[in-house]
């Protein structure tokens, strides 16, 4: 039994009040999207995602999936039913028997959740959460109420909407140029039967400002057990034209060395990120006898470091960086630093401080031998 995901994310909306798609936004230092797909990714059931986006939208996507192992994107259409269009026929080579169609900016639907749905879907064919209408439920024509309903008939329908892929895929090719607000009203205009199963209320889709509060609110919330790691590098300098730290080339008379690209900023950063969850130091991960690493990026490092915090379902929550010099400058190139490390680990610049200091002519970095690193690194992960 083969379970796909589709992810719709190709919406405009800026409702929430942000200068960009609300999928994007950031959550407790990680997108809603990230967030989103990360969700699907715990659930063992689940062989492969695939995002739908907008077409302006790569560059933004590419950020947000850092560190998590998905299928390439697709890109949507027009509208909802347009985009999901798209994403099941780009599925539709992988032959899957299920198929879950989820809104992006709902983030915090439950890997058990999950599980339940596709459970049903394999038993039924068709299924979707819903929550219960508690609020009395008024007809209203022009303001005036007109009459006043029946709150048991009704229910608020949620995605994972969960399908068997034929049928789903068959219903929309059918109902192609007509309107409709979600997937399961398509199944019900083909005659599918589609059952329903108990909803989530924290599995709200966030569509205004105040449903992004909520959600800060509800990740941190969960995110209790706060840790700091510490960490420290040093590279002597040898005969080179630039020096790289924080990933960005500064030109200097001499570059470091080091088996990688020496970047003792990012090096100490990695170090200490290793630390906070106990995860050991670079030389563990990547020692530097294995001739595969001589002069990588050291943006692996941090990547990869990164994405231990993420499968430990961990968020950095800030980062303190001194870098320990006489030369070059560090201050004209200290913002560039933060946005490259904020891309990186996909932060917002916010939570990366970099600051660069002297040792008065003092040891080595006094008499100019060498550069040094230290970085202070706080998570935060679930109990």
């Amino acid at each position: 039994m083969k379970v796909a995901v589709l992810i719709v994310a190709a919406g405009r909306g800026h409702r929430v009040g942000a200068d960009l798609p609300k999928q994007y936004i950031p959550l407790a230092g990680k997108t809603v999207l990230h967030h989103t797909i990360n969700s699907f990714l715990q659930v063992p059931y689940v062989e492969l995602i695939q995002t739908v986006i907008h077409q302006d939208d790569k560059e933004l996507y590419l950020k947000a999936t850092q560190g998590l192992t998905i299928q390439p994107p697709v890109n949507g259409g027009d509208t909802r039913q347009e985009s999901v269009m798209k994403g099941l026929q780009s599925l539709a080579s992988h032959e899957p028997d299920i198929v879950l169609i989820h809104d992006a900016a709902r983030p915090f639907i439950s890997p058990k959740q999950i599980e339940n749905i596709i459970v049903k879907a394999v038993q039924h064919g068709a299924v979707i959460p819903t929550i219960p209408v508690v609020d009395t439920v008024k007809r209203v024509t022009d303001g005036k109420i007109e009459e006043t309903m029946d709150r048991n008939q009704f229910a608020r329908a949620q995605t994972p909407q969960a399908f068997r892929f034929k049928l789903i895929f068959m219903a929309h090719k059918r109902m192609e140029g007509k309107e409709f607000t979600d997937d399961s009203a398509i199944a019900e205009a083909c005659g599918i039967q589609v059952l329903t199963l108990p909803g989530d209320e924290n599995n709200f889709k966030i569509t205004t400002a105040e449903d992004l509060k909520k959600a800060e609110y509800m990740i941190k919330e969960t995110l209790t057990d706060i840790r700091t790691g510490t960490g420290f590098d040093v590279h002597a300098f040898e005969s080179g034209d630039k020096v790289i730290l924080g990933g960005i080339p500064i030109a200097h008379d001499q570059k470091l060395k080091g088996h990688s690209d020496a970047d003792v900023a990012l090096h100490a950063l990695t170090d200490a990120l290793l630390g906070a969850i106990g995860a050991g130091d670079i030389g563990t991960h990547f020692p530097p006898s294995e001739a595969k690493w001589k002069g990588v990026s050291s943006d692996i490092f941090l990547k990869h470091a990164a994405m231990l915090l993420t499968e430990k379902k961990g968020i950095v929550s800030n980062i303190d960086l001194t870098i320990i010099c006489e030369a070059p400058k560090i201050s004209p190139h200290v913002q560039a630093m933060r946005d490259n490390i904020a891309d990186i680990l996909d932060l917002t610049p916010d939570r990366v401080s970099i600051k660069a200091t002297t040792t008065e002519k003092l040891g080595f970095t006094g008499r100019g031998e060498g550069i040094a690193a230290q970085a202070i690194v706080t998570v935060r992960l679930p109990e």
